[in-house]
């Protein structure tokens, strides 16, 4: 086991950039099933990290359905990681009151939730833990604003970061006729 501790440590040391291999995610959909990025090894993936509190990536949100209707048949995909939830401040209001906690953050699902329907991400793999800017999968992707989009090849590498619009389209073109 110290040789996979030792280079899961080396994989959260390294930056994640253009040319790395993306940093697996498995984190819960809004029904608390595991979704797993590496799974969609083979496909062109778009990650995307957003938030239904975030204008610029409520905005973003009907070229990515855009996108994902034209291409998802010819094996491209979406990931979407949310930062809706409870940051490590707001938790700390909770800490005596675990009913309390747990209505706070089941009101973050539902708004998550309420955000994937309203903007049509009829994709299936949208994850969060629920932890606002305290998300680790953030820090390992050292994301500090939204959107922030990373478009991976089939073998798992990250191509493309904060692309939009046309440029995103391009870059989706260019992988699927890898």
């Amino acid at each position: 086991t110290s040789k996979v501790l030792s280079t899961e440590a080396k994989i959260s040391a390294q930056p994640v950039g253009v040319g790395a291999e993306a940093p697996e995610i498995n984190l819960p959909n809004p029904d608390g099933k595991l979704l797993s990025l590496r799974a969609l090894r083979g496909k062109v993936v778009l990650l995307d990290f957003w938030a239904s509190w975030c204008r610029p990536c409520r905005m973003t949100n009907p070229h990515v359905v855009e996108m994902y209707k034209k291409y998802s048949s010819k094996g491209f995909d979406t990931f979407n990681v949310s930062l809706d939830g409870l940051d490590d401040k707001r938790m700390m209001m909770y800490q005596s009151d675990a009913n309390a906690l747990a209505q706070a953050t089941e009101l973050e699902r539902s708004k998550w939730k309420q955000a994937i329907k309203d903007d049509k991400l009829t994709w299936k793999n949208h994850v969060s833990e629920l932890r606002s800017w305290n998300s680790p999968v953030a820090a390992t992707y050292q994301v500090n604003s939204i959107p922030k989009t990373f478009v991976l090849d089939r073998k798992g590498v990250i191509r493309y970061q904060d692309l939009r619009g046309e440029e995103l389209e391009k870059a989706i073109k260019t992988l699927l006729a890898e």
